[in-house]
């Protein structure tokens, strides 16, 4: 089944406007800027419905994979290997939306927008909590696919969770992650939305409230990908390990 093509609706780029308009235009074979404000003036705010919100969510997502690949100056086979995996394998992607995605990939390496224009302009139209931290941890990965993390692409990861909206301790947390180091503690209350002096019982609702969220019925009620699960294992996997930091810290200082 088709997850990019089937959601266009009849001038929704044209509503968004902006680089994910511009990005939904080039992939189309259209233009859609100049007809922007236009047809914003004459439908007001925009609602997408579930289909659309997700082909404009991968729009958005192969655009910034794109600028990530190429932050250090050029894309590395490795990371080209990497994001056809993951549309292939993680994404489950058919041939078609492969097609697409390749395409859109191609237009945003030379397009004049910044990966920091797509972030903001995603979170405003489209993005909840969780697809943002998911674009984030992909982005992660694509940095750290030829196992070297060139200086550009660390500045934009550091910088990055401010334009999509996530707090800064997910900067260290993933890197920490990536690198194989264990979780900081105070990052690890970061994870969990805790202060350091809550209750034990508080830290433990915490906990409890993330892993509901990311339960794969939680996620599948959300409209989100199927593919989307992997990430939201992932992202279980970073909630665990904050929380047995916390447990491990808090046991060393009885």
């Amino acid at each position: 089944m088709s997850l990019i093509g089937a959601g266009i609706g009849a001038g929704i780029g044209a509503l968004i406007g902006g680089p994910i308009g511009a990005a939904l235009g080039g992939w189309l074979g259209h233009s859609v800027s100049e007809a922007y404000q236009q047809v914003k003036a004459q439908h007001g705010p925009i609602i997408m419905n579930r289909a659309e919100a997700q082909s404009v969510f991968f729009v958005t997502l192969f655009s910034m994979l794109a600028k990530m690949a190429k932050a250090d100056g050029h894309v590395d086979q490795s990371e080209a290997d990497l994001i056809n995996r993951l549309a292939r394998t993680q994404l489950h992607m058919d041939e078609e939306d492969r097609k697409s995605a390749a395409t859109i990939f191609k237009n945003a390496l030379n397009d004049s927008y910044s990966i920091f224009d797509y972030a903001g302009q995603y979170r405003k139209v489209a993005g909840s909590r969780e697809m943002c931290e998911m674009v984030y941890r992909m982005l992660f990965a694509v940095a750290f696919a030829d196992q070297t993390l060139h200086p550009a692409e660390d500045a934009i990861l550091q910088e990055i969770p401010a334009y999509l909206g996530l707090d800064q301790g997910y900067y260290r947390l993933l890197k920490e992650e990536f690198q194989g180091n264990e979780a900081d503690i105070d990052e690890a209350y970061k994870v969990l939305g805790c202060d350091k002096n809550a209750s034990d019982a508080d830290i433990k609702h915490a906990y409890r409230s993330l892993c509901k969220e990311y339960h794969p019925d939680t996620i599948a009620a959300k409209g989100l990908p199927e593919g989307f699960i992997h990430y939201a294992e992932q992202q279980m996997r970073l909630i665990n390990s904050a929380y047995e930091t916390i447990k491990k810290h808090r046991k060393q200082q009885q």
